[in-house]
């Protein structure tokens, strides 16, 4: 896709969104990198639904580590793989009290030494937190990049890289979050909805189903 429809696509998306935002609930950056652990192969819903009692109870790096792993799986054992999650909230924990204070780093690479917290959870945390133009690739926008033409890759990295070369500067704050709601809840995996689709006249997707826009 050409710079110029990847302009108009983003700002149509700035248009009709504003001022997206993420659906997972949190309150500070600790209960954001822990949700966004938990989120990893779940929906966000499952873990909203799981999450308010968790962080009433511990909403800090020291509490949960006082709160132990057995506890944190009672809160959490609705949600996909929490034995894993669990154990990787009580050790992330630990390390953010051992090294950094208790706080969560605005650093990519000590975020990513956190057990349960890879590039794509990294991003999120630090684009939300901390208002960094990182670009997460989760599904959805693995899927968006490739199938648009905004960004193609075989590997969510090279999509990544490619996104943050293409999308222009002014966007890159919100980038993902438009390009998961995109995905989401319009250019969805299966039947994806071209009739409604704002930018389905720029897409570059050859099984669309319209030509373009509805009116």
């Amino acid at each position: 896709m050409s710079r110029q429809k990847i302009e108009e696509a983003f700002n149509r998306f700035a248009k009709a969104t504003p001022d997206p935002r993420g659906e997972l609930q949190y309150k500070s950056p600790y209960t954001l990198l822990v949700a966004v652990v938990l989120s990893a192969q779940a929906t966000d819903t499952s873990v909203n639904k799981a999450t308010p009692a968790l962080f009433a109870a511990a909403d800090t790096p020291a509490k949960m580590v006082a709160l132990g792993e057995e506890r944190v799986r009672q809160y959490v054992k609705t949600i996909g793989l929490f034995n894993s999650k669990a154990k990787n909230i009580i050790r992330l924990s630990g390390i953010l009290l051992a090294e950094h204070g208790g706080q969560v780093p605005n650093d990519q690479a000590a975020l990513e030494r956190l057990p349960g917290v890879g590039r794509k959870t990294a991003n999120v945390v630090r684009n939300i937190a901390y208002g960094e133009p990182t670009i997460a690739v989760d599904t959805h926008v693995f899927r968006v990049g490739n199938r648009t033409g905004f960004a193609r890759g075989n590997t969510p990295l090279a999509v990544e890289q490619k996104l943050l070369k293409a999308v222009p500067e002014r966007f890159k704050l919100h980038a993902h979050h438009w390009l998961i709601l995109h995905g989401r809840y319009s250019c969805k995996a299966r039947n994806p909805e071209c009739p409604r689709c704002l930018i389905a006249d720029l897409c570059g997707f050859k099984g669309k189903t319209t030509a373009g826009k509805l009116d």
